[in-house]
């Protein structure tokens, strides 16, 4: 016997909700379902990184991919003389880290949180997970991943085509 809807209403966690919302409004996850979508918030897990906090270190081998919520964090390289360079600031929305799910090898930028930031991290075992258990989801995803680096590649490919040769 089907609930009326007033009723499931009041069996609903709002905070699951809101979870569910901010996954759906991401690009990366556009083309799931409401339960897929539910499903994956499950999958997630979600942490609060103070200001400063480093989210992982250039070297290290990458485990997940990182959404973030709210915040603000900064992704720096070591540069020549050891010190960082700021290569690029993450907003709500973004995410970053995605390699980590198709790979297992080490990290190529440092991670810090601007200010405090709420993130999902989706770990590469609970991808492994849902791509055997929950194909559908695991396929949109994983195809998603290859459009953006697809697209990252080429805008790099452009960016070095338009950059002069070295002198000899």
């Amino acid at each position: 016997m089907a609930l009326p809807r007033f009723i499931k209403k009041l069996f609903i966690d709002p905070a699951f909700e809101r979870k569910r919302a901010f996954l759906k409004s991401l690009e990366l996850f556009r083309d799931l379902r409401f339960a897929e979508l539910g499903h994956l918030v499950q999958c997630m897990h979600r942490r609060t990184y103070h200001e400063g906090e480093v989210l992982f270190v250039e070297g290290d081998i990458g485990r997940a991919l990182f959404i973030l919520e709210s915040g603000k964090v900064e992704l720096t390289k070591a540069g020549p003389d050891g010190q960082p360079q700021k290569i690029y600031t993450i907003e709500p929305g973004d995410f970053f880290g995605e390699m980590a799910l198709l790979e297992q090898l080490p990290r190529t930028a440092t991670a810090t949180a601007v200010e405090k930031s709420h993130i999902f991290l989706l770990y590469r075992a609970q991808l492994d997970s849902i791509l055997n258990y929950h194909p559908r989801i695991g396929m949109s995803i994983m195809a998603h991943l290859a459009q953006l680096l697809s697209s990252r590649l080429r805008r790099t490919s452009a960016v070095t085509a338009e950059r002069p040769d070295p002198a000899p």
